[in-house]
């Protein structure tokens, strides 16, 4: 079996979405930094740069009352990176999609959970390609 590509076919691989989705929930999280938007943003911003990816713009809200915390959307010239967060539940939500065979969103998601310090978490990957890789 011949498992070398012709021109024609390397320069059609290199012509395909690449879509890398990953996404958990942190459950007993480290509320100090969960409560807190600063932090939030400088995390992501990190997990940003660490994935290989690259900030177009970050936004984010504080929510107060009983079912406070904070949402940071990072939009990324690759799609996105966003962290919400739960004070009254210690829980947070982490959804990271990044597109291009340069980008790593397991490093954008283990810096996010070293941060947020979860006593157990969940996660899940989705390949979101054109085609399988």
């Amino acid at each position: 079996m011949n498992l070398e590509m012709t021109g024609e076919e390397e320069q059609n691989r290199k012509d395909v979405i690449i879509g890398k989705h990953v996404y958990g929930n942190f459950y007993g999280i480290n509320l100090d930094i969960a409560s807190n938007e600063e932090a939030l943003k400088s995390i992501i911003v990190k997990a940003v740069k660490e994935s290989g990816a690259t900030l177009h713009e970050i936004h984010s809200w504080k929510f107060q009352g009983r079912k406070g915390g904070v949402s940071v959307l990072a939009l990324i010239l690759e799609s996105h990176i966003a962290i919400h967060t739960w004070l009254e539940y210690n829980y947070a939500t982490v959804d990271i999609y990044t597109c291009g065979a340069h980008t790593d969103p397991w490093k954008a998601f283990n810096i996010i959970k070293e941060a947020l310090n979860p006593k157990y978490y969940t996660v899940h990957y989705a390949d979101r390609s054109q085609l399988p890789l």
